[in-house]
This record gives structure tokens, C-alpha cells and sequence, in this order.
């Protein structure tokens, strides 16, 4: 008879959710799941493949072979007390796990919370880091069902499981007794072991893009006689960059071994482009490390099945027909991406435009490019074919060099993430430049771009900008396809990443950040032949929020040494930071004529249209400013052979004052951004703030979720967030410190004089239905009012203004002092997490958007910079002669909100309103909560590789 508690997929107590793709360590993939009657076969054949001495690691003796007995133990698991875990390729077993619940004595038990766990590597897989992605899944499944500890017990000579486990950061007691060392580690993530996690995460999505970029050999599968489809372009762009400059520096260890041709239908002994025709990938007999795959959709499966079984790498899929034709099409690329990680591969694309690598040790064309890019400091990605070719033609235009280049078309798998995780660690890369339409995981994204643009600058134009639509085939989350354009903003400013609004803007910026000093401060010299031209550099600096000097003019007689002593003055200026040339072609008082185009002189008609005196001044003044750490550009005015003059200077020439200006502005703010963020690395905190009850929070959130409201709303469009009543609000927030002034109903005149009685006079009346709340426009506020006979006539106004005051839910609440109004609040969006957001309110600051934004948790040095931030802040500080008001204690609120909603993730937002700053003190004068069930966090769980 079969054992009740056998689990199987068909089974509603096989937990899917426990099923993960996963990277290691050497950039290969897997899938961890749950083990099952049915991988009777495959655990067998697993362990006929393991060493003797690995099942001596595992048994403490000589094991031969599994009986049947062991076998059925191995399978039969009730997925609560007992759980066994394998990762697979391929459909075969390479590694197993296993927890079994144990009681205080160490005997099996259904209630205990300790339980004791092994492993088993096959030894041709160890060293990939098997088992800590294993030890990782099988310690969240293991605090699911409510264990907190693991216990093993390890031969002192087995040092590499030994090492697995006191790698992994958790909390652990070590001792040894009978020849074996006996290990106990707590569960709870700690600070150490997500450090862990993150690191490998990282060396492994790294690992897995450098093994897709430096391929041995490259099959083009889809290849035609015609020479205009896509796979004969494939093909032949793909010799091309094995037939460049580089090649003569070809080492024969590095070179690619081999590029080859498939096509299924192809004739035996068919030559394309002198590359023999394969029929099949199977039919190759040396090893393929990536396929491009160009065939009708539905042969690709086929493919890559194909791909598999020859154990490629990684696919760049260039075929389309997925999940930008809609539902079908998501499906099937949902397959497509599931079948080529079960395989042990990563997918570009599919919908892609392709891969490039301009390393002249291993250059790389597996993209539609039809030449590859010169070689530079710039890693290039984009989530668009036609963008991409945009970029490429772009950087050729303007003289610069890409180290790789990858456009992945619907980012199903391989993702911008993972080429901000190799980026980081290659050498050739300096600037890194993002175009980017949607995020898949933008917590992920803003861990690993903050790590890379303390290092590298980071620049992007994010699409999409105003309308929030996403572009049809991206794999997102549903919690990431509403992103807030305000929200991204804040993402990108913690993160230190540039935004940038057009394609231009992006290599102006990249330009400047490459080849010029990061700029110690915001004052700016404008040196130049042009008065008009200077002025309009000085007000596109102080637009720009850069402290410009006065222009020096050198008038439009200015020759080069009249610009190289200029420069020299202002550069070695130690009141400058950065130094803009402005400069028109040098023209005389009469003797010049614009013709054809361009300027010329009845003397010399063929002069060119500048100066080379002046190129060449400028150029010692760029390796000037090089020296002084100080970036120098230029902006120009029909000088059409100037910027090529000073390209091998690396001094980027901008043909607008306006462009050269922004690239300075991103400049500065990205230098501004990493000495804050080194300096917060010394000094920033989170103060601890006193009157702070964090159990009593907890308790009143847990009550209130609770509740049949609760119950009910759960059941609602939109999510299970309830609003808290207002009193219930109020006593959560005076847990943290929060005073919210308090108000009493006054439904009538009478119940309007006792509530103003009892808080004192002076009070304001005020509606706070929710048609109204917020809405003095309407005239549903009265202030200053200092006694009973006002208090009456308000009443009655607002009573016949609003349409009765039980409807317009009148309040009474004693009078704040005067100040500035402010908003505050705290808005968890699912895709980013908690975001503390500050603006003045009124209707011209929420028309205006003026409203500034910080990820949770905030710092001190956070919550200063977000006062300042908004562009009402001078009302704050005394503007136009009016007292200052109290920003520390503005400050010290914000940290409160803060570190409530970061220590109670079931508060979905808080918002105050108004918050009425005064010069000592302040008045909190309305406030709303809402609450929800506790969301999931994918980003503190066991590494695991999107399934969208």
C-alpha cells in the first residue's frame, strides 16, 4: 500500500514554490526542487556516480550502493518534518540535501525546531558552489515550517563541507567529540550571511556574462544560402570580428577555436561564407560554448534542446515571436527560458539584437552590428534592437570605444543586473551606459548599481519616462509594471546612477565622465573668444545649479596663446572646479564672409574653420587640467574640424553650451554623490531615538490585521490594505514618538464648544471627510478662532457651506502655532520597498511635484539632504527675512517615520498632513495609516534567478 504521506507534483502538498533556478559559482545554472517518489531512478544513478570517499563523507563508512530501504527513505518525504532537496541538470541529479526534524534529545520529532542536515556533491560538481545554494534553499524551506536551527555532524577531514558551513555567515556553535565535529548554526538571517549570499550572487552573474562574451567557439544556428537573412548577417558579422586589427594580436591559447554553421536543411557538404554547414549542433564534434539562434519560432525549441545535449553554454536567441505578441507568446518564452536552464545555459533575449566584445585578446560579433566597435571604457546596454544600433552608431560618430555591448531584446534571463555584476569587475570597462525600459528587480538593481557607481559612473536613459506604459515582451514582476517615475528617481539618486533624458545627453555625459577628472566642486570659469557665447554658458550654469563666474572674453581676435594663457590663469584658480572654453571661429573685422557653409577669407579660400593655434592650447591646457584633477570641455560654434583636432587630447567638444553645461552638472552631482557616500560611510547613521516601542507597534498592527475589517479588505481590488481609524492611528504613531495633535467631533454647535473647552482655545474647525480632507480651496477651514461666540458663527458656516457637518465630519483641534506646512510620508511600493517622501504642501508644491524622495531606511544625512532637496526648501530657512523654522526637529521626524515603517513592514504607508514647522517645534495636524499583510521579500530569501 502507498505511504499516505508520498508527495508528488500532481500532489496540492508538493510545495512548487520551493522549485528555483539558480547561477553558480562558475556561471552555470541549475534547478533546485523538492525530491519525489518518481526520482527513484535518478537518485540511484546520482550515487553510482559519487566517489567512495564522498559516501564515506556522507555515511561515516563504506557505502557502496543505496538499498531499497534507503532509496524509499531518500524519496519519500512529507515535506514538513522531513525534506529532501536535489539540484538538477539536465534531468539528472548532481547534488541532494536533506533535513530531518529533531526534538531537544536529538530523536525524530513532528515539534521540535532543531533539525539535522546533509549533503552529497557529486565530485565532478564540487567546487561550483553546489552546496551553498543548496544549504541557502534548505534553510528557508526549513524556517517555513518552523525550524530555527540546523545541527550536522562532519568528519574532521571532509574540510570542504566543513567549510560550506562556516562560510555561510550564520550564528554557530562548533564542538568535537567521538572523532566528529558536531556544528549547530542558528537560521536567522544575519548581517554576515546576506554579505555572503550577495558576494557569491555576485561573482556568479558575473561568472555567467564573462563565459556568454568570451565564448572558444560560436555556432550560428539558422544559417541560409540567401545572403540577406538574419542568420547569414549573423554569420558573417561574426567572422568579421574574428578578421579585424585584433587579429594579427590573436595569442593562439586565446583566440576562439572555432565558428560553425546549422542549418537543418542544408546538403552534406555545404559551404557558406567557408564555414562547412552542420545539419545539426549534434553533428559538431568539438565542443560549442554559445549558439545564436536565428530560426522560425517554432523550430527553437528544438534547438535548444539540441544546444543542451551538445552542453553549450549560452544562447543569444535572436528569433522573435514571444512574449511581445501577448499571452501565447509570454508562454513560450516562459518555456523557452525553463528549457534552457534545466540544460545548464543562459538566455539573451530572445527578440535580441545580439552580444559584442571588443577584447582583442577574444573579440566577439554575435550581434546584427555589421562591424564591431572600436575598442574603449564603454559597456553599453539596452533593452531595444533599434536603440542599440542608435548607441553603436552614436559612439562611432563621436570617435568612442566600447569594451562589450549587449542588446537583449525581451530580458527574459541574462539582464541588465547581470552586466552590472561583470562591469564591476572588468578592467576595461570605466563608464558603464544603460538605455532601459523596465525593471525586473529594481531592489536588486539599486543594491549592485550603488556597489558599481562608487567605483564607475553609471549612466542611463530610462524610457518611458511620463506615460509608465511597458514596452510589450518584458519580463517583469506585477508588483514592478506600475513604477512610479518619482520612485525611479529616488532608486537612481541613492544609487548614485545618472539620468539622463535623451540618447545625446547619454554620450555627452559618458564623454565627459570618461575622459575628464571628476570635478571637485560646482564653481565653474567660462574662458573664451566669444562674449555672447560665454553669456549663454553662464546662464545655462546657473540654470543648471552650477556657480559660474564671470565670463572672460578673449574677443573674437583671441589667438591660441591668448587662450593658453587664459586657461592656465583659470585652472590654476584654486576658487575653480571645472573650466568650459567657449569658442567661434577667429574672425576680422571685414575681411571675412560667410560662404558656403562656412566661414572664409578673400585671402586664403580653402582656410579651414578654425584655429590650429587654438586646438593646440587647448590641448595643453587639457593635460594641465588633468594634472589639477579638474575637467576642462569645450563648447563650440561652427568649428567643424575642432572637436576632431582635440580627440586625442580626450577633451570632449560640445557643438551647444547647453549640451556641454548638463554633461558638467551630471558630472559634479556624480562627484557630489561619491564623496557623500564615502564620507557616509565614516559619519552617517540612524540615531536611536528614545520614546520608541517597537513590541507595542507590532501588537497593534498584528490586532488590527486582526479584525474582520481586515478579513474583508483582503478580499478587495487592489490588495488587502485597510486604513486605520484615526484614533487607532494616532496610538500607533505615539509609539514611535509620533504626537499627532489630537482632534474631538463636533457634529453640532453644542459638542463643537465642549471639545474646544476641553483642548483650550485658541482652535480651528475643519472638515475631514474624505471629499474634503486637505482642501482649504474649499473653504472647509477655520482658524484663530479665541472664543465661543467665533467658534459658533464657523460652525454654522461650514454647516451651511458643506451641506451639514455630520456629512463633512467637522472637527475641533487646538491651534498650531504658526509656520511652514509640510508633507510628510512613507509609501511602500512593492517592486522597491519602503520610500520617505517631504514636500511643503499646499496645491503649487503638489502641482509643481515638488516633493523629494529617499529610500527606507533613512540616515540622518538622508533626511537632511531631503529638506533641502525640494525646490520650496528656502521658505524653510528664513526667506526673504522670515524666521527660521525648527529643521532638527523636522529632521527627527522624518527618522521616526522612517524607522517605523522599516521596523514594521505591515505598515503599507503613513501619511502626515499637514505638519506644520514652526520656529521651536512643530505640530503634526492630520495623519493616516494604512496597513497590509506582510509582503514577501525575494531579495533576503535564498539566491534564486527570476521565473517571470
Amino acid at each position: 500500500m502507498e505511504d499516505p504521506a508520498v508527495a508528488n507534483p500532481a500532489q496540492p502538498d508538493y510545495p512548487q514554490h520551493w522549485e528555483a533556478d539558480v547561477l553558480l559559482r562558475d556561471g552555470g545554472t541549475a534547478r533546485i526542487r523538492p525530491i519525489t517518489p518518481d526520482d527513484a531512478g535518478r537518485l540511484v544513478e546520482f550515487y553510482e556516480q559519487v566517489s567512495d570517499q564522498s559516501k564515506y563523507f556522507r555515511f561515516f563508512a563504506p557505502y557502496p550502493r543505496l538499498s531499497d530501504k534507503d532509496v524509499r527513505r531518500f524519496t519519500h518525504h512529507d515535506f514538513v518534518n522531513r525534506v529532501g532537496l536535489a539540484v538538477v541538470v539536465r534531468d539528472h541529479f548532481i547534488a541532494t540535501v536533506r533535513y530531518d526534524r529533531i526534538d531537544a534529545e536529538g530523536r525524530p520529532s513532528e515539534h521540535g525546531t532543531d533539525a539535522e542536515v546533509a549533503f552529497l556533491v557529486q565530485d565532478a560538481h564540487q567546487g561550483r558552489g553546489v552546496a551553498s545554494a543548496l544549504l541557502e534553499h534548505i534553510a528557508a524551506v526549513a524556517q517555513e515550517r518552523g525550524i530555527r536551527r540546523f545541527q550536522a555532524e562532519v568528519l574532521p577531514e571532509n574540510r570542504k563541507m566543513v567549510k560550506v558551513f562556516t562560510d555561510a555567515g550564520y550564528t554557530q556553535r562548533r564542538s568535537f567529540a567521538d572523532g566528529v565535529v558536531h556544528l549547530e548554526f542558528d537560521l536567522e538571517q544575519t548581517d554576515r550571511s546576506l554579505a555572503v549570499m550577495r558576494a557569491r550572487e555576485h561573482r556568479a552573474e558575473a561568472r555567467s556574462v564573462q563565459r556568454l562574451l568570451t565564448p572558444r567557439s560560436v555556432a550560428v544556428i539558422g544559417v541560409s544560402r540567401n545572403p540577406q537573412t538574419v542568420g547569414r548577417a549573423l554569420l558573417r558579422d561574426l567572422l568579421g570580428s574574428f578578421d579585424t586589427e585584433f587579429g594579427s594580436r590573436y595569442e593562439p591559447e586565446h583566440a576562439p577555436r572555432a565558428v560553425y554553421a546549422v542549418n537543418r536543411g542544408a546538403p552534406p557538404g555545404t559551404e557558406l561564407d567557408g564555414v562547412p554547414v552542420h545539419r545539426s549542433i549534434l553533428d559538431i564534434s568539438g565542443p560549442v560554448d554559445l549558439a545564436v539562434i536565428a530560426v522560425p519560432e517554432s523550430a527553437v525549441p528544438a534547438a535548444v534542446a539540441e544546444c543542451g545535449a551538445h552542453g553549450v553554454q549560452g544562447l543569444v536567441v535572436v528569433t522573435a515571436g514571444y512574449a511581445e505578441t501577448g499571452p501565447e507568446g509570454r508562454d513560450r518564452q516562459r518555456a523557452l527560458v525553463r528549457q534552457a536552464r534545466a540544460a545548464g545555459m543562459r538566455v539573451i533575449g530572445p527578440n535580441a539584437f545580439g552580444l559584442i566584445n571588443t577584447d582583442p585578446d577574444r573579440p566577439l560579433n554575435a550581434s546584427l552590428a555589421p562591424h564591431l566597435p572600436d575598442r574603449g571604457g564603454f559597456g553599453i546596454f539596452c533593452q531595444s534592437g533599434a536603440i542599440g544600433v542608435a548607441l553603436l552608431e552614436a559612439a562611432h560618430r563621436r570617435g568612442l570605444g566600447v569594451s562589450s555591448f549587449a542588446s537583449v531584446g525581451n530580458r527574459s534571463d541574462v539582464s541588465g543586473n547581470d552586466f552590472l555584476q561583470y562591469w564591476a569587475e572588468d578592467d576595461a570597462t570605466e563608464v558603464v551606459l544603460l538605455y532601459l525600459e523596465s525593471f525586473g528587480n529594481p531592489r536588486k538593481f539599486t543594491r549592485i548599481a550603488r556597489r558599481l557607481a562608487a567605483a564607475k559612473p553609471v549612466v542611463v536613459v530610462k524610457g518611458a519616462r511620463h506615460t509608465g506604459s511597458l514596452p510589450p515582451g518584458h519580463a517583469v514582476p506585477a508588483t514592478a509594471t506600475g513604477l512610479r517615475d518619482a520612485t525611479v528617481d529616488a532608486l537612481f539618486e541613492q544609487a548614485g546612477v545618472t539620468r539622463v533624458a535623451t540618447i545625446t545627453e547619454l554620450f555627452d555625459t559618458g564623454e565627459l565622465l570618461a575622459q575628464q577628472p571628476l570635478p571637485p566642486g560646482d564653481r565653474v570659469a567660462v574662458v573664451g573668444n566669444s562674449d555672447s557665447l560665454g553669456l549663454l554658458t553662464y546662464d545655462a550654469c546657473l540654470s543648471a545649479g552650477l556657480r559660474p563666474r564671470t565670463p572672460v572674453d578673449l574677443t573674437t581676435a583671441a589667438t591660441g596663446e591668448n587662450f593658453r594663457i587664459a586657461l592656465d590663469v583659470a585652472l590654476s584658480d584654486p576658487a575653480v572646479d571645472a573650466v568650459i572654453a567657449v569658442a567661434i571661429p577667429p574672425i576680422g573685422t571685414s575681411a571675412h564672409a560667410f560662404m558656403g557653409g562656412r566661414l572664409a577669407g578673400p585671402d586664403d579660400p580653402e582656410m579651414g574653420s578654425d584655429d590650429p593655434e587654438i586646438a593646440t592650447a587647448l590641448l595643453e591646457a587639457g593635460e594641465r587640467a588633468r594634472e589639477l584633477g579638474k575637467p576642462l570641455v569645450l563648447a563650440y560654434l561652427a568649428l567643424t574640424d575642432l572637436p576632431t583636432r582635440l580627440r586625442p587630447g580626450g577633451i570632449p567638444a560640445y557643438a551647444a553650451p547647453e549640451r556641454a553645461v548638463r554633461a558638467l552638472a551630471h558630472a559634479v552631482h556624480y562627484a557630489q554623490w561619491r564623496r557623500r557616500t564615502a564620507e557616509a560611510e565614516e559619519t552617517a547613521r540612524v540615531p536611536e531615538l528614545d520614546r520608541i516601542d517597537e513590541p507595542g507597534a507590532r501588537a497593534l498592527v498584528e490586532a488590527a490585521l486582526s479584525t474582520r475589517a481586515a478579513t474583508a479588505a483582503r478580499t478587495q481590488p487592489g490588495g488587502a490594505r485597510i486604513t486605520l481609524p484615526d484614533a487607532e492611528a494616532r496610538a500607533l504613531l505615539a509609539r514611535y514618538g509620533i504626537d499627532v495633535s489630537p482632534t474631538l467631533p463636533a457634529p453640532d454647535e453644542e459638542a463643537a464648544v465642549r471639545a474646544a473647552d476641553q483642548l483650550g482655545y485658541p482652535v480651528a474647525l475643519k472638515a475631514t471627510a474624505p471629499h474634503l480632507r486637505h482642501r482649504p480651496d474649499l473653504g472647509s477651514v477655520r482658524l484663530d478662532l479665541t472664543g465661543e461666540p467665533g467658534l459658533r458663527r464657523a460652525h454654522r458656516e461650514l454647516d451651511a457651506l458643506l451641506g451639514g457637518a455630520a456629512g463633512a465630519e467637522l472637527v475641533v483641534q487646538r491651534l498650531a502655532p504658526r509656520g511652514v506646512d509640510t508633507v510628510i510620508g512613507a509609501t511602500v511600493d512593492p517592486a522597491v520597498g519602503a520610500i520617505l517622501s517631504f514636500g511643503l504642501a499646499g496645491a503649487p508644491a503638489e502641482l509643481l511635484g515638488d516633493v523629494a524622495h529617499r529610500l527606507v531606511p533613512a540616515t540622518d544625512q538622508d533626511v537632511a539632504g531631503l529638506i533641502r532637496e525640494v525646490r520650496a526648501a528656502p521658505l524653510l530657512f528664513g526667506w526673504r527675512g522670515a524666521e527660521a523654522v525648527d529643521t532638527d526637529a523636522l529632521e527627527e521626524l522624518l527618522l521616526r517615520v522612517s524607522q517605523l515603517v522599516d521596523d514594521v513592514p505591515e505598515i503599507a504607508s503613513v501619511d502626515l498632513e499637514p505638519v506644520v514647522v514652526a520656529p521651536h517645534g512643530l505640530a503634526i495636524l492630520g495623519a493616516r495609516v494604512r496597513i497590509a499583510p506582510l509582503p514577501v521579500r525575494s531579495d533576503l530569501g535564498p539566491r534564486a534567478m527570476s521565473t517571470l
